[in-house]
């Protein structure tokens, strides 16, 4: 397989073939985000030959695949039919083949119908990975998003019209102390709004340093463990889903909650109050992977 690495993909893919129909991110400006900044990730399309030899590669393994992981950081900024090529060679070729995910960006969805998206469905892509990381607007300025409320949210609409499961990322902390409050409170509103299938929380970490982070937001001030809770209290507090799966468990979290929301709202909020009062055990610092 000829990967240009690095290679990212969800913890829930772990189990998926991933191909590579892109590299990198058609955006990459995001300051918290270096995930493609590396010289060998400027965005690219694959070509589609290049990706049939891939697939006829998979085709010969004993073992088939069942899900398809399309990569890099947003296969949905490729044009539908680019997409329907993709997906109809995936097919093709491997046949077992029940569930085609990628990651992608709000804007990247808007730029095509709910027609075309609904055949993008019928053709396998049955649910997307929506970093929204935030509904708050000062705090999407801030990290340079290119994203509001309202882009991400017609977004979200337009998925659930084509009948695209979406599996919300929201980033804990990303306001700093500052706009803590609101970034809680606004990001439980975008997904009120939007009533997601999936939504999972991350904790904002800066493995590689915090300089491109502050460029555009030098008052920012990380927030400490506690505070990392209230925020996630506030946010809890303000969610009102009706059947959402809530995952609060990647390797960057202190405190590990799962839940559907919103039966296990109670449980969860009990959970942070504990971690609030330091009466929960909490993973240790050499225990999370940032």
């Amino acid at each position: 397989m000829n990967y240009i690495e690095p290679v990212f993909r969800p913890p829930s893919e772990w189990k998926s073939y991933i191909l590579q129909v892109t590299n990198g991110c058609s955006w990459n400006r995001c300051t918290f985000c270096e995930m493609y900044t590396a010289p060998q990730k400027q965005f690219s399309f694959k070509a589609r030959e290049e990706v049939q030899r891939e697939l006829k590669l998979m085709a010969n393994l004993p073992q088939q695949p069942k899900r398809v992981f399309l990569a890099d950081g947003d296969a949905m900024t490729l044009s539908t039919r680019r997409l329907e090529s993709i997906l109809h060679d995936i097919h093709r070729y491997l046949p077992a083949v029940n569930r085609v995910t990628s990651y992608c960006l709000p804007r990247n969805i808007l730029n095509k119908t709910v027609a075309e998206l609904a055949r993008l469905q019928q053709l396998g892509l049955k649910m997307v990975y929506v970093g929204c990381e935030s509904g708050d607007d000062e705090v999407l300025a801030k990290v340079q998003k290119g994203e509001t409320f309202d882009s991400s949210l017609a977004a979200l609409e337009k998925l659930k019209a084509a009948g695209i499961k979406s599996s919300v990322m929201i980033l804990n902390g990303l306001g700093g102390q500052r706009l803590s409050q609101q970034h809680a409170i606004n990001s439980a509103r975008l997904m009120n709004a939007a009533q997601p299938e999936y939504l999972s929380t991350l904790v904002v970490s800066f493995p590689m340093g915090e300089e491109r982070f502050r460029q555009n937001f030098p008052e920012f001030k990380p927030l400490e463990q506690q505070q990392l809770f209230q925020e996630m209290e506030w946010l809890l507090s303000e969610l009102e889903l009706e059947k959402t799966i809530f995952r609060s468990d990647h390797a960057s979290n202190y405190l590990v909650l799962k839940g559907v929301l919103g039966k296990d709202k109670d449980h969860l909020l009990e959970k942070v109050q504990a971690a609030l009062k330091g009466a929960i055990p909490l993973r240790q610092e050499w225990q999370r992977g940032l």
